[in-house]
């Protein structure tokens, strides 16, 4: 275990909230931990993709993954997981400035119909990406 893995005390609680891989060329669920530790130190790091430690396998695949889950939602069921459970304080979000551009002439613009329709189609995304049954429903039945 490198500086920064989750540790076997915090892999016991996250693991459950994380959906085995099935499929012909999908790693086995067990991998999970390795792929998310790889997934983490590249979010912490800050690095590109293609620059993540060769410990936690190949690049792209770990990249794959982590489009897979932030398209099915798993994320936000996560965070709000963890959340109802007491695990975390709050719904925190942090944006970097540095990497957040804005339009010079976007200072108090109202959004029209082009914003409207953005924030409508990522709505709609949303609602498609949200699983029916949330991680937190899957663990209570489980208990």
């Amino acid at each position: 275990m490198a500086r920064g893995d989750l540790s076997d005390k915090e892999w016991a609680v996250i693991g459950e909230l994380l959906p085995s891989e099935r499929g012909r060329k999908a790693r086995p669920s067990h991998d999970n931990r390795r792929f998310l530790d790889g997934i983490l130190f590249v979010l912490r790091a800050g690095c590109p993709w293609r620059d993540m430690h060769e410990r936690y396998g190949k690049w792209n695949s770990v990249y794959v993954r982590f489009r897979r889950w932030a398209e099915q939602g798993i994320w936000d069921a996560m965070l709000e997981t963890l959340v109802e459970l007491g695990l975390t304080d709050d719904w925190q979000h942090m944006i970097d400035s540095t990497t957040v551009r804005g339009h010079s002439q976007a200072a108090g613009a109202k959004g029209g119909p082009i914003r409207r329709a953005l924030v409508e189609a990522a709505a709609a995304l949303r609602r498609r990406s949200t699983p029916v049954q949330t991680v937190r429903d899957a663990l209570l039945a489980l208990c």
